[in-house]
């Protein structure tokens, strides 16, 4: 069964360690040794995050003789970002409106303590 690109993208990134691979990349490139060190786990393990990650269109890797550095894709989470805004604009609108109504209602009650 194909997973569509979004899923893939937030199924990806509902696991801890790829979302902390994921923070370590935004500092540059490492390799599957730079990325394994601060986890409790084998290089294996590491290498099956980042296959999903890599899958998910989070991340690509390099091909540089022994060394296969993982990097960041820029436009990867683009269209989480876009999906996401359209649900933030939706709550701003309704945050506004709730402020507007609670607005409205401190002005009753302070109308009200002044008679």
């Amino acid at each position: 069964m194909q997973t569509d690109p979004l899923s893939a993208k937030f199924a990806a990134l509902a696991d801890p360690t790829r979302r902390a691979i994921l923070a370590r990349l935004t500092e540059g490139e490492a390799s599957v040794n730079e990325l394994a060190e601060p986890f409790d786990m084998s290089l294996p393990a590491v290498s099956k995050h980042l296959k999903v990650l890599e899958k998910a269109g989070l991340i690509s890797r390099g091909k540089e003789a022994q060394w296969r550095p993982a990097r960041l894709e820029p436009m990867g989470m683009k269209g989480m970002a876009e999906w996401l805004e359209h649900y933030r604009r939706y709550w701003d609108k309704s945050f506004d409106r709730l402020e507007d109504y609670l607005r409205k209602i401190q002005k009753g009650n302070d109308d009200g303590k002044r008679n």
